[in-house]
């Protein structure tokens, strides 16, 4: 049992030890589509905490967004995350999808408040208002 907690525990400090190293690694990517894209993610997740809690967002809404916000951090993918460059892709895929679902129910404004990125990311991301 106790090898079992060593081995456990190994394992967990690894695993942290390999975030903090891709943070830092994102941290350094110069400005462009990387950075852009290292950050898209967070910034998801950011952006259905803040939905999620905001009373002018409609039920509807709020779950469509905690179900992106739930996909993104279940460890269960279609496409698994080890595989370079398409690994997350499924992940980018139904959160922008929540999002954009979101935004035709809740006033742009404040989707983009709730952004806390690169504000021409979510205006690209949510296309042009409806006229």
């Amino acid at each position: 049992m106790r090898d079992w907690l060593v081995g456990l525990a190994i394992a967990v400090v690894l695993l942290l030890a390999s975030w903090a190293l891709l943070i830092l690694l994102a941290r350094r990517l110069p400005p462009g589509i990387m950075r852009d894209l290292a950050a898209f993610i967070p910034d998801c997740v950011t952006t259905v905490r803040r939905l999620r809690t905001d009373p002018r967002v409609p039920r509807r809404a709020k779950i469509a967004v905690l179900i992106a916000g739930i996909w993104v951090a279940s460890p269960i993918d279609l496409i698994p995350e080890f595989l370079p460059v398409i690994g997350p892709l499924d992940d980018i895929v139904v959160v922008a999808l929540a999002l954009r679902y979101a935004a035709r129910q809740v006033p742009r404004d404040v989707i983009l408040a709730a952004w806390p990125g690169e504000p021409r990311l979510i205006e690209r991301l949510l296309g042009t208002p409806p006229a």
